[in-house]
């Protein structure tokens, strides 16, 4: 899997690019030819345009000298900001008030604005945007389309496979990987929309065929003031007029199951439909069969009843299908061959994904909120006559309010809980355990095992556990890492989990 795609493109004068920018105030040459975008000053080639962005760590107007110094001819800089700053030699220097947003909207120019000849769909909400986003791309090329994948575990350029950076990238990267996808013929793309990248500008610009809303649970209120306001950033991608498509009708695909599913519905632009298990619902669900090996339905929609067969366990990927089945039908693809390609779509990695072992039930889940967790949970007791047994932690430097309502919700559901280290960051792991700890209920208090060695606690669960019961190694997912306040180490859960199970059946077989 490869990192990154050249940034390189035709020239064009930087004047064409600052016509897309709102009350801009261009300084210099503004006819000076840009080759390239940046946002990261040491990724600066000659002839690009550096535009001057605020990180978490950095703020992008502290390296102008170091941009300018690689070859810049081009800055982007914020009202404010612009005392003392001269434009490059031959070059210009754009005022703008907010930078992100003047990102967006040059990145879309200097690329052609290539989402208006995509059929591009976005997947927002709390939980389920990866599965449903794979979904999606699956249906795409079941169906015989040359397709796209933007999010969480991959960006994919038909069958080329680009390491991710963020669930939705910068918005120069963005509209780069869209006109590059469509260089290479791609005609339809599943994207995972997150909320950092409606609030951060970085999907301003973007054309969506379909818009999808999976549900809305607490997360990320370390990002976002509140829950209103975390609804309110999610509700932009279907109530802004931007993001309709160049062409035709945009369908908006909304949980109706989920109260902030019925209120993205309310205003919405474009045609609505909904999916759930309710009656009400323009594709729902009926008579559910979950197991171990899958899960079967059969998908009511109004062109017609299908069976369903996923190798995908839990009720919730039921939801998940059904907002991938009714966004690939409404944007004209066969229910059968929708239906047929979620039959051959493999697990989903670090989504409720089974460790192979002959004689324990050993799962690893991405669940890292309170809602997912819980799902995972009450899905794990649905599955089993056994025990549940969990093991799980909370990750350092984000959201801590979460944390006892984990407590809660894992030792309310689970009979044995052991408490570990997520992504410690700069925390010290076993003040976060701390807070864990002060959600379990007590009369679950017993039942907790507290080790913050995340390997040693897959360990205890899985020695622990019997042939009818049930891990849950939950938070960590997919991730290949974890990190620490002065490193981040190699640590894959399903591996780590693979190698007790060799070493744990050695001992009983021997």
């Amino acid at each position: 899997m490869t990192s990154q795609l050249p940034r390189r493109g035709p020239g064009k004068p930087f004047s064409s690019l600052a016509r897309e920018l709102a009350a801009a105030r261009v300084l210099g040459n503004s006819e000076v030819s840009v080759t390239g975008l940046a946002y990261d000053s040491r990724q600066v080639e000659a002839g690009d345009a550096f535009v001057c962005v605020r990180g978490e760590k950095a703020d992008g107007h502290d390296f102008i000298p170091q941009a300018v110094g690689r070859g810049a001819v081009a800055l982007v800089v914020e009202s404010g900001r612009e005392a003392d700053i001269e434009p490059p030699p031959g070059g210009a220097v754009a005022v703008v008030p907010d930078s992100r947003a003047a990102m967006a909207a040059i990145a879309r120019t200097f690329y052609d604005d290539p989402s208006c000849h995509l059929t591009l769909a976005g997947v927002t909400g709390t939980n389920g945007k990866t599965t449903t986003a794979l979904m999606i791309d699956a249906i795409f090329r079941a169906a015989g389309h040359s397709s796209g994948l933007i999010g969480t575990l991959e960006y994919r350029i038909g069958s080329r496979r680009l390491r991710p950076v963020h669930t939705t990238p910068e918005a120069i990267d963005l509209q780069h990987l869209l006109a590059d996808m469509r260089a290479e013929g791609v005609t339809h793309v599943a994207m995972e929309v997150s909320s950092h990248a409606l609030a951060l500008h970085r999907v301003d610009g973007c054309r969506f065929a379909a818009a999808v809303f999976t549900n809305l649970t607490p997360e990320h209120l370390d990002f976002h003031a509140d829950m209103e306001q975390y609804l309110a950033v999610k509700r932009r991608l279907f109530e802004d007029a931007q993001f309709l498509p160049a062409q035709g009708e945009r369908i908006n695909v909304v949980n109706i199951d989920d109260e902030a599913g019925r209120a993205v519905s309310e205003k919405a632009l474009g045609r609505t439909l909904t999916y759930g298990l309710s009656p009400d619902a323009h594709c729902r669900a009926e008579h559910i069969e979950l197991s171990m090996e899958g899960t079967r339905f059969l998908a009511v929609h109004p062109t017609g009843r299908v069976p369903v067969r996923m190798r995908l366990v839990g009720r919730f990927n039921v939801y998940n299908a059904l907002a991938a089945l009714d966004a690939c039908i409404g944007l004209g693809i066969a229910a059968d061959a929708a239906c047929g390609a979620l039959e051959n779509m493999p697990a989903v990695r670090g989504r409720f994904e089974r460790v192979p072992s002959p004689a324990t039930n050993v799962f690893v889940d991405y669940a890292h909120t309170p809602d997912s967790l819980r799902r995972a949970l009450e899905t794990a007791r649905a599955l089993v006559p056994g025990r549940v047994l969990v093991v799980f932690g909370c990750g350092g430097d984000r959201d801590c309010t979460k944390r006892a309502v984990m407590g809660e919700i894992a030792g309310r559901l689970a009979d044995r809980c052991i408490i570990t280290s997520d992504n410690p960051r700069g925390e010290r792991p076993e003040a976060i355990i701390r807070e864990i700890l002060a959600g379990i209920p007590r009369a679950s208090i017993d039942d907790c095992t507290v080790e913050p060695d995340r390997a040693q606690a897959i360990r205890i669960a899985i020695d622990a556990a019997g042939p009818d019961d049930f891990v849950l190694i939950a938070g960590k997912g997919h991730e290949d890492y974890q990190i620490f306040a002065d490193r981040t180490i190699h640590f894959d859960d399903r591996e780590v989990a693979q190698g007790a199970l060799r070493e744990i059946e050695g001992e009983r077989g021997g």
